[in-house]
């Protein structure tokens, strides 16, 4: 029915294109997979994890698993028949952003337990300006976060092509459409101008506030290592 109603004049290598770009992307996941769980099966098999470590490595191995089931779901909510709709098929995007979140958080996850065990920590004096900067830290790091899962609504949702010109969206400002759904709580999440629109303020202020930590930084006497890490965090800021 999709086929006959929209893509009807898509060739076989056309589609063949889209169903390996697929099938790469499951076969690169169940990779990944394996090469964390093997590992940690045979460190735990021979004792080398210590009882700590041993719960770290649960916490991660379910996560890699979760994110593979939130895959298989997000994938099945693109392929539900919908007789009564003739927009282009596309996944969920609540289930797009939840398979992106919990990729960021598993990530995440690896590379601090990963850092953890190859640079020592460092012991600093904890002064007041140290402490804001850590709490400033991390609320750079949710404003991040958030901003990336709302992404995955400008995904979803094809929001990116809903206006094309910045800082303005076509003429104006503020869009006429940005609360056309009702109820209004609806908008933020499927409402493409208003997805976008929200993408594009939470992305200017990860970078403002990317920007404000790297320069609070220079205030404060820090190690080498954690100076390139601002550093480089607003350089990619910069770059993204």
């Amino acid at each position: 029915t999709v086929f006959n109603s929209l893509n009807h004049n898509m060739t076989l290598t056309e589609f063949k294109f889209i169903w390996y770009m697929e099938y790469s992307h499951r076969m690169w996941g169940r990779v990944v997979g394996l090469a964390y769980i093997l590992p940690a099966a045979y460190f735990w098999r021979k004792g080398w994890l210590s009882r700590p470590m041993k719960g770290c490595v649960l916490a991660l191995c379910g996560l890699v698993c979760f994110q593979g089931l939130l895959g298989w779901y997000m994938v099945k909510s693109g392929l539900e028949e919908k007789p009564d709709s003739y927009d282009i098929p596309r996944v969920s995007q609540y289930r797009l952003a939840a398979h992106l979140g919990s990729a960021l958080v598993l990530y995440s996850a690896s590379l601090w337990t990963g850092l953890s065990l190859l640079l020592p920590r460092q012991k600093l004096p904890e002064t007041r300006q140290l402490l804001r900067l850590r709490q400033y830290a991390h609320g750079t790091t949710a404003l991040i976060f958030l901003t990336a899962l709302s992404g995955a609504f400008v995904a979803g949702l094809d929001a990116g092509l809903v206006y094309n010109s910045f800082p303005k969206m076509g003429e104006r400002w503020i869009p006429d459409d940005l609360l056309a759904f009702s109820p209004v709580l609806r908008n933020i999440f499927e409402n493409p101008t208003t997805v976008q629109f929200d993408h594009r303020i939470l992305g200017i202020a990860s970078v403002t506030a990317v920007t404000a930590l790297y320069l609070f930084s220079r205030k404060i006497p820090l190690p080498r290592r954690t100076r390139m890490a601002v550093t480089s965090l607003l350089a990619v800021a910069c770059v993204q």
